[in-house]
Order: C-alpha cells, then sequence, then structure tokens
C-alpha cells in the first residue's frame, strides 16, 4: 500500500506546557560510615595532620615578598575510599573559606578517590579539631562526633603539584620538562594570578576562557615553575596538560576534471539577502571557485588571526575549501547531475582557525573557538546561522570527560541563557592504517575526539551507502562496510563511561574505504563525495569524505531547517535533525541483535539515533503528524536557604483518541524527542552530586494508557526521586519503549515508543520535569532562579492505517495551521 505524501506542515504549539508545582525529594549521603578502631583511627588522622600542617606552615612562610598575591593558604591532598567518594563534598567549608578544587578521575580498579581542598591560613586547624571532637566527643544518639566526614578519610597530606592535576596520570610532565599547562583558576583570581605569574616571568596566553566557576589559561613553565605560582597565590584550582591540538584526515584522492561546472554557475539561485548561514571554522576557503563565490561574499571571510589571510592552504590541502563545497551543495555530484535550477538557501561564512603552516603554537582551542564565531557575529549580527567545525582532537581523551574545549562549545552554545548557538561538530576519525579485518571493532573501540564531548553541540558521526567501485583499476577491491552501515573512519562513543553522552548524534553519509584483501584499506574516489577543489586554476573537483564531510552534510541539513523555519529555536533544529532520524536496514539489524540494554547502547553509541531525512524533519503526513512544542519552566526554587525543584510542565496534546481507538489492535508508533541546552560547570572536582558538570537536566515521561493523571504525576515524582539518587532513565523503564532507561544521557533525549493504536490512545499527556544539576547543588553562584527552554518533539505513526490522523489533531487544534 502506498504512503500518503509528506505535504502537510507539522504543528508548531508554542508554549502550550501546564505548569505544576512539583518537588523531587533531597537527599542526603547515606549510609554507615566505615568501621574504625576510633583511637587509632584519630590518632594515625592527627599525626597525618600535624605533618601536613608543618609543611603548609613552611610553604607559606617561603612566600616571596614583592611576588606574593591573595590569601595566605595552603592545598591539602585526601584519601577517601571509593565507595565513601560521596564525603568528598563534605571537605568544602565555605564559612571557612576552604573550597574543594581538584578530584581526579579514579581509574578502573583503583580503590581510593584523591580529593585536594585549598585551606587559608585562617583555618589551618579546621579539621585538627574535628579530628579532635571525633575522638573525644559523641553526639546525643552516642556515636563519635563527625564521624560521618572523620570515619570516611582514610589519609590526608600536603598537596604537591601533581595532587591538582586532574588529567591522566601519563600526561603529567617530566619534572624538568618546560610544558604549557592548563591551569584552571578560581573564581574571581584571575586578576591575582595573572600578577604573580608576570612577577614570576611565567609566559601566559593572552585568551582566557571563563566558566560560571573557573577561568583557564595556559601557563608556560616546569614542575618547578608551577609550584612557586602555588606557593605565591591562592588562584589555582586545578591543572591540566594544555593539549587540544586541530588535526584532521585530509589524504583524499583525486578525481578528473569535469566540464560541467559553468553549466551549473549558470543555474545557480543565489540566497536571499536574509537567508541563514553555514559557518565553517576551518581552514579558510577559495573564494575564487565559480562554484562557492556566489554564496560566499568577501565580506564573509574571517580569520582568528588577520596575518594568516582568510584563503586556504595547501598545508590543510584545501580541507576548508572541500568542507564549503559539500555544506553549500551536499555531494555535488547531485548538483551537477540535477536538471534546472539549484537554489542556494543559505549563505557561508568561513573562519580560518588553522594556521597557512604548520600546528598553531598551544593555544585554548575554546578561545580560539570563540573569538572565530564572535568575528562571524560582529560581522553579521543579524544573520541566522549554523556553525560547524569538523577540527578535531585525538589528544588526553579520557571516555567522555569534558574538556576545556567541549566545555567552551557547550557555553558558547548555552550562550548565557540569552544568546542560543547551534554547532555542528564532527566525531573525528581514525587515524593510521585501517585494515578492514579491524572493521567495526576498531571503531567501537577508538572514542569521538575533542570538542565532541560537548553536550548541546551536534555531533556527527559517518555512515555510508556507497559500496559500489566503477573504475577498473580496483577490479579486485571491495568495499570494506555494507551498505547502510559506519563509515570505516567514523569514531563512536563505544568506551565512555555511562554518564557521558551519546556520540555520535547522528550519522551522514561519509564515504567508504576499499581494500584488496592484503594491504591496508583506502579511500577508491568511487566511494566518497565530491566537492570542490581549492585550487580551481589546477582542477575544480575532488573527493572528500569521513566525518568531516559528514559534519558539512549536518550543517547543510541543519541550515536548511532554519532557512524553512527561522523563528525556530535552534534547540529545536537539533530537535528535529534528531527526531527525523532512523536507522538504516543494516544498523536496525544489529540494534534487533542485541539482546540486552548493555549491547542496544553500545549500539546506540555506534550509530547514535540514526540518518536524519530533511523531509520527515519538516513535513508531516496523513499517517505520521509530528507536533513541535517550544516552551520554559523554571526548574528550582529557593525555600529560606535550600534550593528544591520547583515545577514541571504538563502538556496535555491534540490527542487523535477516537481515530486511535477506532484502528484498534492495528501496530502504530510514538517517538518523542527532548531537547534543551545545559550550562556548563567543569571544574574537575569528581563529578559528585554537588559539582556536576550540567547546570540542570530535563527529562519527559509520557502517561500510559490504564494511567490516571494523579497516577502519573506520582510517577514522575518517584522517578526524579530515584534520579537524585544515580537511577538515570527512572521514568522511562518498561512499558515498550524502545531504549528505556537508556536514552537519557546528555542533553538530548529521543524514544520510540511501539503497541496497539488503543492502547496509543490515552497516552494523552507528556510531562517535562527537572532533575538536579549544579544550579541547584550550588546556590551560591545564583542560577538557582533561571530558566530553561526546550523544545519537545511528538510524532504519532501509523503507517498502513486507512484513517487521517493529521487532519483529526487538526480539528481538536481549532487554530490555523502554518502554510508550507
Amino acid at each position: 500500500m502506498a504512503r500518503p505524501p509528506r505535504n502537510r506542515s507539522h504543528f508548531f504549539l508554542d508554549g502550550r506546557g501546564q505548569g505544576e508545582a512539583y518537588t523531587s525529594p533531597r537527599t542526603v549521603i547515606s549510609g554507615l560510615p566505615p568501621a574504625r578502631a576510633r583511637a587509632q583511627h584519630a590518632a594515625k588522622l592527627s599525626q597525618s595532620f600535624a605533618t601536613a600542617i608543618a609543611g603548609a606552615q613552611q610553604l607559606m612562610a617561603d612566600r616571596e615578598a614583592g611576588i606574593a598575591e591573595g590569601e595566605h593558604g595552603f592545598y591539602l591532598q585526601f584519601d577517601i575510599p571509593v565507595a565513601e567518594r560521596g564525603a568528598v563534598e563534605a571537605l568544602e567549608n565555605k564559612p571557612a573559606g576552604i573550597e574543594l578544587v581538584a578530584v581526579p578521575q579514579v581509574a578502573d580498579g583503583e580503590v581510593i578517590v584523591t580529593a585536594t581542598v585549598f585551606v587559608p591560613e585562617r583555618s589551618v586547624e579546621f579539621y585538627s579539631k574535628k579530628v579532635d571532637a571525633y575522638r573525644d566527643e559523641e553526639t546525643k544518639a552516642g556515636h563519635p562526633k563527625n564521624q560521618n566526614l572523620i570515619a570516611r578519610i582514610e589519609d590526608v597530606r600536603l598537596a604537591t603539584v601533581r595532587s591538582l592535576f586532574t588529567d591522566a596520570p601519563d600526561f603529567y610532565p617530566q619534572p624538568n620538562v618546560v610544558s604549557w599547562w592548563e591551569v584552571w583558576i578560581r573564581d574571581g583570581k584571575l586578576v591575582s594570578f595573572r600578577t604573580v605569574a608576570g612577577r614570576l616571568n611565567i609566559p601566559l596566553k593572552d585568551h582566557a576562557i571563563r566558566f560560571p566557576e573557573r577561568d583557564v589559561v595556559l601557563a608556560h613553565g616546569t614542575e618547578a615553575i608551577i609550584a612557586r605560582l602555588l606557593i605565591n597565590s591562592d588562584a589555582v584550582a586545578e591543572l591540566r596538560l594544555a593539549k587540544d591540538t586541530p588535526s584532521t584526515f585530509l589524504e583524499m584522492g583525486a578525481v578528473e576534471q569535469v566540464e560541467w561546472a559553468e553549466d551549473l554557475v549558470d543555474r545557480l539561485v543565489a540566497p536571499d539577502a536574509l537567508a541563514p548561514a553555514i559557518c565553517l571554522l576551518d581552514s579558510g576557503a577559495t573564494r575564487e571557485h565559480p562554484l562557492i563565490a556566489p554564496a560566499l561574499p568577501v565580506a564573509n571571510q574571517h580569520a582568528y588571526d588577520n596575518n594568516w589571510g582568510v584563503g586556504d592552504s595547501p598545508f590543510w590541502n584545501g580541507h576548508g575549501t572541500s568542507m564549503s563545497g559539500v555544506a553549500l551543495y551536499g555531494d555535488l555530484q547531485q548538483a551537477l547531475a540535477q536538471q534546472g535550477a539549484v537554489e542556494l538557501p543559505y549563505w557561508l561564512e568561513t573562519v580560518k582557525i588553522l594556521p597557512p603552516n604548520g600546528s598553531n603554537d598551544p593555544l585554548l582551542y575554546g578561545a580560539i573557538t570563540e573569538i572565530g564565531m564572535t568575528k562571524a557575529e560582529v560581522s553579521a549580527p543579524l544573520r541566522k546561522r549554523v556553525f560547524c567545525m569538523a577540527v578535531t582532537s585525538e589528544i588526553g581523551l579520557a571516555r567522555g570527560r569534558p574538556s576545556s574545549w567541549s566545555a567552551a562549545v557547550d557555553q558558547l552554545t548555552y550562550g548565557g541563557g540569552t544568546l542560543h548557538r547551534l554547532i555542528v561538530i564532527a566525531a573525528g576519525n581514525l587515524r593510521g592504517d585501517i585494515h578492514a579485518a579491524e572493521y567495526p571493532d576498531r571503531n567501537d573501540l577508538e572514542e569521538a575526539e575533542s570538542p565532541a564531548q560537548a553536550w548541546n553541540a551536534l555531533v556527527v558521526g559517518a555512515f555510508t551507502d556507497k559500496v559500489n567501485i566503477i573504475d577498473p583499476a580496483f577490479d579486485a577491491w571491495a568495499a570494506v562496510a555494507p551498505a547502510g552501515d559506519l563509515s570505516p573512519a567514523s569514531r563512536t562513543s563505544g568506551t565512555w563511561d555511562r554518564q557521558w553522552p551519546v556520540r555520535p548524534d547522528v550519522v551522514f553519509e561519509g564515504g567508504n574505504f576499499a581494500h584488496d584483501g592484503v594491504n591496508p584499506s583506502s579511500h577508491v574516489d568511487d566511494l566518497q563525495l565530491l566537492t570542490t577543489h581549492y585550487r580551481p586554476n589546477i582542477r575544480l573537483f575532488d573527493t572528500f569524505g569521513d566525518t568531516s564531510a559528514a559534519a558539512a552534510l549536518g550543517a547543510n541539513f541543519c541550515a536548511n531547517i532554519i532557512a524553512a523555519r527561522p523563528t525556530l529555536w535552534l534547540e529545536t533544529v537539533r530537535g528535529l535533525a534528531i527526531h527525523s532520524a532512523e536507522w538504516t536496514p543494516a544498523m536496525r539489524a544489529h540494534f534487533d541483535g542485541a539482546a540486552t540494554q548493555t549491547m542496544k547502547m553500545a549500539m546506540l553509541r555506534r550509530y547514535g539515533w540514526g540518518v536524519p531525512d530533511l523531509t520527515r524533519a519538516l513535513k508531516s503526513a496523513a499517517d505520521d503528524a509530528t507536533l513541535v512544542v517550544e516552551d520554559v519552566l523554571l526548574p528550582f526554587k529557593k525555600e529560606k536557604s535550600v534550593i528544591k525543584t520547583r515545577s514541571m510542565n504538563l502538556h496535555a496534546l491534540p490527542w487523535p483518541r477516537d481515530e486511535l481507538l477506532e484502528l484498534g489492535a492495528a501496530d502504530v508508533e510514538l517517538r518523542v524527542t527532548l531537547s534543551y541546552f545545559i550550562e556548563p560547570n567543569p571544574g574537575e572536582r569528581g563529578w559528585t552530586r554537588r559539582h556536576r558538570y550540567s547546570s540542570h537536566s530535563l527529562r519527559f515521561a509520557v502517561k500510559r494508557s490504564l494511567e490516571s493523571l494523579q497516577q502519573f504525576r506520582a510517577r514522575i515524582n518517584k522517578a526524579a526521586e530515584a534520579e537524585e539518587e544515580g537511577a538515570v532513565g527512572a521514568a522511562a523503564g518498561g512499558d515498550n519503549w524502545f531504549l528505556g532507561m537508556i536514552r537519557d544521557r546528555g542533553s538530548v533525549h529521543s524514544d520510540i515508543w511501539r503497541g496497539s493504536a488503543a492502547a496509543l490512545a490515552e497516552r494523552d499527556a507528556i510531562g517535562v520535569f527537572p532533575v538536579s544539576g549544579w544550579w541547584k547543588e550550588k546556590p551560591g553562584l545564583q542560577r538557582w532562579d533561571r530558566a530553561a527552554r526546550y523544545a519537545l518533539v511528538v510524532s504519532i505513526r501509523a503507517p498502513g492505517a486507512d484513517i487521517d490522523i493529521y487532519t483529526a489533531i487538526e480539528n481538536k487544534l481549532e487554530i490555523e495551521v502554518p502554510a508550507g
């Protein structure tokens, strides 16, 4: 049976959520502390504190007059059993001026977590007094005083430079080696830090990244120099190795000169003056290319360093120009072969963030990204745009843990809650020789590159449908990836820790590799995309692929949504891209073979939500109706000194109840996608409850068919309580959801429910509710009263049904459906 045409506008229902009072219970560290021989444990810690404080007093005496700035103080490093890591937060005491600054990640198999705090001189005896009270005093219940904290401390010592180092130990610089350090500065201490660094003649990079509680700068020196910084300053919170360096794979074979370029130029329709733009952060672009010039005015080209120029560079094999061709045309072969006019619905902007030759000096690529984006925005402040970046780094990856670069991307995307941005990022490519026998296991093991850890970006991996090799020179060769499966170079998040987002979000065509059964596989022109060459005086076209091409296609996709619906929030654009995605038959076969949720998550981290479809993102059909909601809620409120969850939004949607009941046992599908942006707080303090990376998280829950609204509300509150205790996905378990409890990672959540039409008829309410984040857990930062925007996309699909679901919804709305 033929499906109805997809030619009807989606339903856009702005702000229809009904706010309701809602509070998830506040939880505290629970459970008994480790059993201790009280006197012996107190004696051990008293001796450790005495030794540490004696060393601290010597360090404070060694502060150098004329160099030192800030409050006298020192750092202590605590050892706490991994099972008791919740006690890390209790080490901090704001009234005493004691701040928890660094909690490195714990490697698998480690039994101790280390936590470093800054202690001002005025509180030198703070912990010693707590140990004394633990030894000598009892609570009213007869327990040792301060037992919950002191009994959970294994040991303590005076901290060193290494104590503040939160990267993997393998990255720690050798003692006498001069290195660039990424220095994370305590709130409000940047000026004094720069002063001390200047007095010590420590080179600093000019740019800093600002986060809610931290500034990040780069400092050049040895371990001993950094130690002098710590002695003479109270500013440092943590240290990492400066390691974000750009890298892309650009070894692309040539294609023969194609003589149709002039014909295509004659058929181009240039963008409207008010059209949106795709802004590429890359190696620049060759504007002189006849297929690029119509969409790239001179004023649209910028460079991070004006001395670099804005044109593309041979050093990067014309990567930016290749990105430009795909961003504008998709696979250029289609535009060349197309009959009639080819409309360009958006402009191109380029920002050169890669130097013309060689690598940049160590820089904060978060700052480079911000400066590059700002240059484009200042040039055309009213233009809507999609940013796209295929520049990635493989250095310092840590199973999904945010880097300063990825956190900067999150911050730029969130834009202070008012200037939201959409950034499309490549997941990154495998490096070195790629062997067919390793596919796809190696892809699952090599993690997505920085800055793809960003929660708010649309991260794009690569799949491929290109399997036909026509060139007779490769008669004996075979494609590595089967049609519809992962492109051989594409990275995944298969090895990431479970709390981090799914990467990629979606996949686009990235071409394929071919192999002869003996040698490493390689690019073959027949299995790549066609794009523009950066030296048009020599040749006009080139081949291109991998996640760079896929990211450019992703930006193309999002720009088309904005061109069609310019008033949509950018959270909605990202949500529609993911909501429209489906797994290919090859991908679906892997999902169908996943016997457990763990195996299903592995497939989700390989393919994301699949391949987006632009028509599906923009249009509904009679048997496939999509409703789009843009709304706001206030997640938290303050009662006296306590921050609590404030409200949830209950969305009673215009449901085609009667029509679904008429379909009875027929199979139908409900898909829900929730998209929002978080504000990051990336300082490495162990990601314990009060030091969460995300400002807030949202969840959705759908009313069940035999559930009253009162029961539905009670279930949401129970799920929120479970989430507070670490049970991610508690609102999503069971009940025929395809992903269920594994869908709630990051800041976009999408899932599919399948069942009978009669069961779907009563599922006419969706709740969007908050769970905790640092806005709630850190009241001193004054973010608890901020609003949270979100986009909710809901589709009802009844393939093969002889009933017009779309019209039934339209009649219930009793409003004019937007034309389109």
